[in-house]
């Protein structure tokens, strides 16, 4: 196979460098060779350490967002341009260029210009994202060779009809390894876990919201976001924590939380943003933890009601809530649902997932 020259712009702990990390796990495997060209601090730098052989080849520069937008902006020009001219520097090789997320623009057209085999990972719903996302979007479908898609909600916005295939996301055969079902313990917890960012629509407001209105319960929310970041959210928004629930920043390892958690909660508003995928419910359900994710999305086909959790948008924060004390008050309902979740689980792969990108980047 070619050489892969994979492009990822803002290397954190969020699902799309997780599921990246994976990929090249598994085409590193195949003996395929490839060159990452990336950002530092976040799930990819520890990639080094499973994924260090001479067939890897890391290429960092520094990117990080900012409180400012139009310093963000700013840094992201300026990425796309540098990788834009870096990405020139491979018109004499024979390469493939593998392009995670809609973001790297910058390294795409260079391909498309240079006539190379351009494969977008495409992670994002970029209708419900805003104007440059669509731009970007549209971008995508003229220059990519092949677009992989992660669900089929998110197929269904795109308007070109060939070349475009859903593959499903998966998880690191590492963080599957160390996954323990224990049901009787689960259940005893009485914890609800949510793991997500600061943006209003990932329902950070409503999940304290739910804390308050659920008090014999413990409540867990993972931010992927700086301490000082969360701790100037919740003072410039006069929220008041209950005692019931901790709140984390971001974390390298969140393995830990989901062997703590009884339930794993998804409150995205669907009127703000649609998850194409839902990697946190997959990670809940390898557990064996029952999910309650939004009506529409990606995430929710993975989700069937009363199988394996339950389908219910943060609108309807009431019925969340009570979905949530029914699974944690029925021991056989939740021990259905448990069961439920660990057979959905099953089903996604990260051979087949692998296997099917390396055919697509292959050509």
């Amino acid at each position: 196979m070619k050489k892969i020259v994979c492009f990822h712009l803002y290397n954190d702990f969020s699902g799309s460098p997780k599921v990246l990390k994976v990929v090249l796990e598994g085409l590193l495997r195949k003996g395929c060779t490839v060159d990452l060209v990336t950002s530092r601090g976040g799930v990819l730098d520890n990639a080094q350490c499973t994924m260090h052989n001479a067939q890897l080849n890391f290429r960092y520069y520094n990117y990080k967002f900012s409180g400012n937008g139009e310093v963000t902006a700013l840094r992201y020009v300026w990425v796309q341009l540098y990788t834009f001219f870096l990405a020139l520097g491979y018109w004499r090789e024979d390469v493939v260029f593998y392009i995670n997320t809609i973001l790297p623009v910058g390294p795409a057209v260079a391909g498309w210009l240079m006539g190379k085999r351009v494969v977008y990972h495409y992670h994002e719903n970029a209708d419900v994202k805003g104007g440059m996302y669509r731009a970007l979007a549209a971008l995508m479908q003229r220059v990519a060779t092949e677009i992989v898609c992660v669900s089929e909600y998110q197929r269904s916005f795109v308007k070109r009809t060939e070349g475009v295939t859903v593959v499903p996301n998966a998880l690191p055969r590492e963080f599957v390894e160390r996954a323990v079902v224990d049901v009787e313990r689960a259940f005893e917890r009485k914890r609800v876990l949510m793991l997500g960012s600061l943006k209003a629509y990932k329902g950070t407001r409503e999940f304290v919201a739910l804390a308050e209105r659920l008090p014999k319960y413990e409540f867990v929310l993972v931010l992927n976001e700086e301490q000082e970041n969360i701790d100037t959210y919740i003072e410039k928004n006069e929220i008041c924590v209950p005692k019931n629930l901790k709140i984390y920043a971001r974390q390298a390892d969140v393995v830990p939380f989901y062997a703590e958690a009884s339930v794993v909660v998804n409150l995205t508003d669907k009127n703000q943003a649609i998850e194409t995928f839902g990697l946190t419910a997959l990670e809940a359900m390898v557990f064996g933890r029952p999910v309650v994710v939004p009506t529409v999305g990606g995430i929710a086909e993975m989700v069937e009601d009363g199988v394996n959790g339950w389908k219910v948008d943060v609108q309807e924060l009431d019925e969340v809530a009570v979905r949530i004390a029914e699974m944690l008050e029925d021991r056989a309902l939740y021990g259905r649902l448990a069961e439920g979740a660990v057979a959905q689980a099953e089903r996604y792969s990260a051979e087949n997932m692998v296997e099917e990108i390396e055919r697509i980047v292959g050509g």
